[in-house]
């Protein structure tokens, strides 16, 4: 089994935290999205990982070592692979079109999910989706009596299904996706611009190829920084059971509100912490009621209140009221 992991996007949505560092390296209860994502799908899978592609586009060398290191962690070889002009989801895939043969597993770095199951790897393929209230924002996938795709939606504007399609996808042969993927680069067959991965899951579909939907049990957006810091608080409450103070932290005269996630060599002084709030490694935190937020590394916080926040690394703040998104290096 191999894992492609498009991830090329800059984040727009989620500035000014991506200005810095890749949104899908933002951490989720001390660990990266990317990374809670891959170990998810490792989880469903029946059998052991082979290779991890990661698509991403002028990272650096130290996110790329970081993302190998990921891989590693799973028994997995990883690869990097580069998409230098954001041209669309098929044109991400087939970056990593060295993968693309035998069973494989396209996940897009932008969300997670909880789910009780293992992958049904004898099927065709299988497309993740989840029941929304509100389809129109997303595509959505329609079925037969016997649970098989009949359509792809792109954003339906009058109803047809509320199967939102999260953006994982499972595929017996990727060497199908391989050669329809290609095939639009090819002939240039792009929508709104772009190079689309439904319309390659379209031809297959008219070709044979039997799509099943797979559902799962929670589905977690990371597309700004509302969604992330509610994604920070269910991870929070799925892993409660787990020791997620770190030994290294120091604790003073200081209250943490279960589940938080304390990181390595943290310092909290005089402060009430939580709940659903994760600490960054090494950051310092005094005199402050702090809670449903994410601070990150290498900060210092004297005098806050927050709630509903998301605090970069390397960061300075005193005496502040409010609930805040701020990047990283500011001193305030």
């Amino acid at each position: 089994m191999k894992i492609i992991v498009p991830m090329a996007g800059i984040g727009k949505r989620m500035r000014p935290h991506t200005l810095t560092i890749p949104k899908p390296l933002l951490p989720i209860a001390g660990k990266p999205i990317v990374q809670r994502l891959v170990e998810d799908i490792a989880k469903v899978c029946s059998e052991p990982i082979e290779e991890i592609g990661f698509i991403i586009g002028d990272f650096g060398a130290e996110v790329e070592k970081h993302l190998i290191s990921v891989a590693e962690s799973l028994g997995a070889k990883g690869r990097i692979f580069h998409q230098e002009e954001a041209l669309g989801t098929a044109h991400a895939i087939l970056c990593a079109k060295d993968l693309l043969d035998g069973k494989v597993v396209v996940a897009f770095a932008d969300t997670l999910f909880r789910a009780d199951f293992t992958l049904e790897d004898s099927k065709d393929g299988i497309i993740w989706v989840q029941s929304v209230e509100d389809p129109k924002a997303f595509g959505v996938v329609k079925v037969d009596d016997n649970n098989v795709i009949t359509d792809f939606i792109e954003k339906p504007q009058e109803f047809v299904s509320d199967m939102a399609i999260i953006g994982i996808y499972y595929f017996k042969d990727g060497a199908n996706l391989n050669k329809e993927l290609q095939y639009l680069i090819d002939n240039d067959v792009r929508e709104k611009g772009e190079y689309q991965l439904t319309n390659a899951l379209e031809s297959m579909k008219q070709k044979g190829i039997r799509f099943s939907p797979g559902k799962v049990d929670e589905w977690l957006d990371c597309g700004n920084k509302n969604a992330t810091v509610y994604t920070n608080q269910r991870l929070l409450e799925f892993i409660k059971d787990q020791h997620i103070v770190s030994q290294s932290a120091t604790i003073k005269n200081s209250v943490i509100i279960e589940p938080s996630y304390i990181g390595e060599n943290a310092v909290i002084t005089n402060s009430v912490i939580g709940p659903h709030v994760s600490v960054g490694d090494n950051t310092v935190i005094e005199n402050s009621i702090i809670e449903n937020s994410i601070i990150q590394t290498n900060s210092d916080l004297k005098g806050v209140t927050y709630t509903n926040s998301m605090i970069g690394n390397f960061t300075s703040i005193k005496n502040e009221l409010n609930e805040c998104s701020i990047g990283d290096y500011n001193d305030l």
